[in-house]
């Protein structure tokens, strides 16, 4: 039996990482789960998510970005995400293909089209059983972050984050993802998750 992949998407400050976290901790006794992150997971995809992130390269091109988040993506993808499937175990991912869509495809006016392709190759065409995909509504929720210093992207500036939540806007419309009310209170936030988590878990048995 195949685990089950379950990815976290959103805007920078949309709560992703903490009800992972909680996700994680309510059924790490119950059964065999891991939470893992992107850009990163591995070693070599730590490294990579340092380079994109740093400040200091202003010189980085919008393509160099997008492939560098794929290159980062196809090690996680190979080296932990789909070993752990296989061998049954239930995979929380704070950020996957969405992101690049929305940040690389919309927020950097690259296309969704590229982004898909470039990931396609990257991920060998694997794909989350689940999308929590947290709605902030017309919150900035970036800016909580970026008060605290921020990284290469979340300083990118206000249009480029205006153009990011507007694409995680069109994509909540499509009928693929769990789009989750992230304006409504951690606990309400992580009881919707928990919901159509457990129920796609004892269907998994």
């Amino acid at each position: 039996m195949s685990g089950i992949f379950v990815t976290f998407e959103g805007p920078d400050g949309s709560g992703k990482s903490t009800i992972a976290e909680m996700v994680y901790e309510n059924l790490k006794d119950q059964y065999s789960i891991i939470r893992t992150r992107e850009p990163g997971g591995t070693e070599i995809s730590e490294k990579i998510r340092d380079l994109i992130l740093d400040t200091a390269n202003v010189e980085m091109t919008s393509r160099t970005e997008a492939l560098l988040y794929a290159a980062s993506r196809a090690q996680h993808v190979e080296e932990k995400i789909v070993p752990a499937l296989e061998s049954g175990v239930t995979v929380l991912c704070e950020r996957f293909v969405l992101s690049s869509i929305a940040y690389q495809g919309y927020g950097r006016g690259l296309g969704e089209e590229s982004i898909v392709m470039i990931n396609e190759f990257a991920t060998g065409g694997i794909k989350p059983d689940i999308v929590f995909l947290f709605d902030v509504g017309d919150n900035a929720s970036e800016n909580r972050k970026i008060k605290l210093g921020g990284d290469r992207l979340e300083t990118s500036g206000d249009l480029f984050h205006s153009r990011v939540r507007s694409a995680y806007e069109e994509l909540s419309k499509r009928d693929k993802f769990y789009v989750i009310d992230a304006t409504k209170s951690i606990e309400e936030v992580f009881n919707s998750c928990m919901e159509v988590l457990k129920a796609k878990l004892e269907e998994n048995i």
